[in-house]
């Protein structure tokens, strides 16, 4: 079994590897790599043409593991994701051709424009890790890892994800546009070829799953998982909260947690971990009150205030 050390050199090799095609975005990359090792999956809501779409391909090659991406559109259907079984005459049977959710990693790009049936159909992979194509239940590889991106729902042709299947997701970031010196920088490294082409593998499928295991058991003390608890607890007693984050939004943030600890180099987690990813784990699983719209308030401006106001564990 590999040490903590050898674990962290890893991954910041493949940190180092994206940030070869992806400027400036130190915080998604970091992040993405968190859901990946803790199992969990990404959804990535931006404009278009800020890098969504490369960053999960140079995370695809740099750890050299199958790759599908999937542009949903209007007219998709759920067997164009699932696949679909077709009869072979010469053997007198039908065949399961897969779709491009069997993969390792998937890119669900622009997933809010397609049908609600469609985005089912990828979204069931992501929490049953199966999948069923006419009565047979199929099981996706391991390790399955589904980022998904969408542009804002001001965007015309697009469909709202219901907060039933937000709640699926472990992170929700956002990249936002680069500063002036990241965009010259960019033009910089595009020269006469992509940059993504210039990526090679610095981990493989066994040392990701090896890694995933090591994450589950990085040690979380009481006082951090009441600190959690605490946290989400007092989502669900807000005054601009309509609905607060389920035990499952619980759940999410402790392993998050485990995985930042681990890259960070540590076989424990502290407050800090939860400081710094509960916006990223807990903003999108809540649901706000009209006169909190109204009043401009966004759910991770609101989680950053309860953060403020929850007693911050000190073990001793």
């Amino acid at each position: 079994m590999q040490n903590i050390s050898s674990v962290q050199d890893k991954l910041q090799r493949v940190i180092e590897n994206i940030e070869q095609v992806i400027v400036g975005k130190q915080e998604a990359v970091l992040l993405s790599l968190v859901a990946l090792i803790a199992e969990g999956h990404v959804l990535l809501e931006d404009v278009p043409g800020v890098g969504k779409t490369m960053m999960v391909k140079a995370l695809a090659k740099s750890i050299n593991v199958d790759f599908k991406r999937i542009q949903f559109t209007p007219d998709l259907l759920p067997s164009d994701v699932v696949g679909v079984s077709i009869y072979n005459p010469k053997e007198a049977e039908f065949q399961y051709r897969p779709g491009p959710i069997m993969s390792h990693i998937v890119l669900g790009d622009e997933i809010n424009r397609t049908s609600p049936k469609t985005q089912s159909a990828l979204l069931e992979g992501m929490e049953e890790g199966r999948v069923t194509v006419d009565g047979v239940t199929r099981k996706l590889p391991a390790p399955f890892f589904v980022m998904a991106t969408q542009n804002p729902i001001e965007f015309e042709g697009t469909y709202t994800l219901p907060e039933a299947q937000l709640d699926r997701f472990l992170l929700k970031l956002n990249m936002g546009y680069p500063t002036i010196n990241e965009e010259v920088e960019i033009l910089n490294r595009l020269g006469m070829d992509e940059p993504i082409e210039r990526l090679h593998p610095v981990m493989n499928v066994e040392d990701l799953l090896e890694i995933q295991k090591r994450v589950k058991e990085v040690y979380v003390d009481e006082t951090i998982k009441r600190y959690i608890v605490e946290l989400t607890h007092r989502t669900r007693q807000h005054e601009l909260i309509h609905l607060g984050v389920s035990p499952r939004g619980s759940i999410a943030l402790m392993k998050a947690a485990q995985a930042l600890a681990l890259l960070h180099g540590r076989d424990y987690c502290l407050p800090d971990d939860i400081q710094e990813l509960a916006p990223y784990v807990l903003a999108h699983r809540l649901i706000l009150k009209s006169e909190a719209k109204f009043g401009g308030h966004t759910p991770e401006e609101i989680i950053k205030q309860i953060i403020q106001k929850v007693y911050v564990p000190i073990k001793r």
